[in-house]
Parts: C-alpha cells; structure tokens; sequence
C-alpha cells in the first residue's frame, strides 16, 4: 500500500512539473519589434526591382521594442518560384543615410546555421537568432544578397523608407553601397523579432493606408503607428509596448485589391499579418473606408471597383464581427477605430452623399455597438467642426483621403494609453 501511494505521489508531482519542451518554449518566447505587410508586387518595367540579379538590397527598420538578439522574417509569400537568398546581414543604421551602416557593426545572418538558403515559394523564412543588442528606436539595415535572377518579388509597396540596390555583387558586409539606386519599396523583408520579457505587449495596427501611413513625409517616420511609438516610449514603462505597423494601402475588408499592389482583403490576411504576431495582445483595426469608397471611383482612367460593388454598414459591421471573434477566439483585444473623412477627395467618385451616409453609419455602430475592446474615435480627431465631412485642411494631405504628418501626430495623441493595459 505505501509503494503505491508513492508512486501515485510521484506521478502527481511528474504531471505538476513543466515539462522539458514546455519551460524551453517559454524561454525562448519572442516578440515582434517591426513588422510590414506582405503584397504580391506587379512591377512595371522601370521598376527598379524588376529583373534583379547579382545584387544586393539594403532596407532599413526602427525597432519599437529592443533587445540583445534578434530574428530576421523574411517572405517569398507571393513569389511563385523558390528564391535564393545568396548572403544576408543585419547592422546598425547611419541616421539618414541608407546606403551606410555604422563601422564594426554588421553581424553575418544564418538560417539553420547556413548563410545561404532557398525559401520556397509560398513560405515564409525565419532566421538563427542572432546577438544583436539594439535599444528601442534603433535604426537597423538588413542587407540581403541576391546571386540568381528574381523571378517574382514579394514586397511592401508604401515602405516609406529608401531601400539601396547596388551594383552587381554581394555588398551585404560593404560599410556603405556606393552608387546604389534608391526605391521606396522594401523587398522580401516582412519582420524582426527580440526575445520577448514578462508583461511586454505588442499592438498591431492593422488596415489600409491611413495605417500604412500614405501622405506622410519619406523616411520621417510620421505615421501614427510609428508617432504611437515615439509617444509609448516616452511613458514609464514603455519599453513594454512593442507596436508595428499592418496597413496596406488600398485595402479592403471584403475584397482584394483591383490591383496587386493593394494587397489581399482584410478578411484574408488578418490570420498571416495580424494573428501570427508572436507576442500579440492588443489590435487597433481602421479599415473599411476604401469598401464604401471604391465601387464607381476611378484613379485616372482605372475603375478601382464596379458601382454594383457598393457595400453596406451591415456588410461592414459583418466583417468586424469575424475579426472580432477571430481575435478574441486567441485571446487578444480588439480595438475598433471609426472611419475618417473624405469628402472633397481628388479621386472622382469616391466621395457621395450615400457613401458619407454609410460611413456614419459604420462609425455609430463602432462607438456604441460595445462589441469592440476599447473605441479610437480618429473620425472626431480629423474632421473639420465646420464641415464634419471633411478633413480638416491642416490635418489633410494634397488629396484630402490621408492625413499629413501633422494629423497622423494628432491620431496618435489622441489615443487612449489605458487602453493597452
């Protein structure tokens, strides 16, 4: 009988233990520090990603949270023919300058403990970790070598960031690319981790391009994600809060881009760019402006939907429900934002009575429904109290749809920080 009340003892203590695999996941537990958006690339042929070969591209990152190693995501998501990555490194930044990085401090990538590696197409690739300490608002430049053609690119259209391409050759561990010409899109680079520490938190601003941040400066950093993360900082504790960055320019909640570069709906990619953020609490969702914008609008000679496409707040109010439920089913808060102003915008058709009717709609339903975690009211922040269905003229950009730099600051002061507790 005492034999087999200790045994029984003992499993019970076994089955109470962490077991092995278990403590060394926590351990080993990340968080991501930056992040952007995947989006099949249709590149013309002036583009300057088009037929890449034996090259290199250098892109650069600010990280909202730091750490002492980092991991480098990388996505051929989009391509349809596996990439050779020749050579990739990570350093630190020359502020303003991409083409340069900081003497002595470039660090050789390995994935699999391989400096060259093939992604499939379809598939993301994760790097080693690698020791890299970095402290929030750090700079960083990923340099990645390209020794075979690129068939087909993955990128991120509205990067905001000069990426370099140089001339032919592997220049990943080079102190500065000379003669390197400058893109606005960043390539194949969709995410950097840091491990991640008790109580940290990351937000993921996910939507269309008053996310992405379109209107705003060049290299400035002013979207309100990113002014989010300037504000964060400067709080006690703000070294908890990791933020990056999900929107698309031209996005929809219901359907995807009319072309490739305004990505995949909402609905689609929310699971990829959103729900698989290792370290994911909070969400901030602004999207579906473009659903009631875009059936009978044209950007130059280009529908951009069919006028028997227009949806409804219901249709609208559904989709918030999915994602809404698709969130809260992982245990994550989401937070609703309402739809921002836009009459007197420069692109024919996206702006009528009836659409402005549907955006009211949409946004009483977000500020009172209570289906939401936590309400941003960015419409009330914007609007001209003179004329509530435009922008405010010193908070709008030249085409009246985005903000400028001053109105992404003012979204961002506007938040609510209690609402990341």
């Amino acid at each position: 009988m005492t034999m087999r009340l200790s045994w029984r003892l003992a499993c019970a203590l076994f089955f109470l233990l962490p077991a092995p695999h278990v403590a060394a996941a926590q351990r080993d537990a990340w968080i991501a520090t930056w992040a952007t958006s995947p989006e099949r690339a249709d590149p013309g042929p002036g583009t300057l990603f088009q037929n890449l070969e034996d090259q290199t591209v250098r892109e650069r990152v600010r990280l909202s949270i730091g750490g002492d190693r980092i991991r480098i995501r990388l996505s051929n998501e989009f391509g349809s023919s596996p990439l050779l990555l020749g050579s990739a490194t990570a350093a630190v930044a020359l502020p303003g300058d991409a083409a340069s990085v900081r003497p002595g401090s470039v660090r050789t990538l390995t994935f699999g403990g391989h400096r060259s590696v093939t992604i499939p197409a379809g598939a993301p690739m994760l790097s080693d970790p690698l020791p890299f300490p970095a402290a929030y608002g750090t700079e960083i430049s990923i340099s990645l070598y390209f020794p075979q053609r690129v068939g087909s690119l993955t990128w991120h259209q509205l990067a905001l960031r000069r990426a370099v391409v140089s001339p032919p050759g592997d220049h990943t561990g080079d102190q500065t690319i000379k003669r390197g010409a400058e893109s606005p899109q960043s390539l194949f680079l969709t995410g950097v981790l840091v491990p991640a520490k008790p109580g940290q938190r990351l937000i993921v601003a996910f939507g269309d391009s008053i996310v992405d941040g379109d209107g705003s400066t060049l290299d400035a950093d002013a979207a309100w994600p990113s002014a989010l993360v300037r504000r964060l900082g400067k709080t006690t504790g703000g070294s908890k809060w990791a933020v990056v960055n999900e929107g698309i320019a031209g996005n929809r909640l219901l359907r995807d881009g009319p072309l490739a570069i305004l990505g995949v709906g909402a609905l689609a990619r929310f699971d990829r760019d959103v729900l698989a953020q290792p370290g994911l609490t909070h969400i901030v969702l602004l999207e579906g402006i473009n659903d009631v914008g875009f059936p009978g609008a044209k950007l130059g000679d280009f529908l951009l939907a069919d006028p028997a496409d227009a949806r409804t707040a219901e249709d609208l109010i559904d989709a918030y429900r999915q994602l809404i439920a698709r969130a809260h089913a992982r245990g994550v808060r989401l937070i609703g934002a309402t739809l921002t102003p836009c009459e007197g915008v420069a692109f024919p058709g996206y702006y009528s009575e009836a659409k402005e009717a549907t955006r009211h709609a949409v946004n009483k339903w977000i500020r009172t429904s209570g289906a939401f975690d936590g309400v941003i009211d960015f419409d009330a922040v914007l609007r001209d109290p003179d004329h509530p269905a435009r922008m405010l003229p010193r908070f709008a950009s030249l085409d009246r749809l985005h903000p400028n730099d001053t109105g992404y600051q003012a979204m961002a002061n506007a938040i609510d920080l209690a609402l990341f507790r």
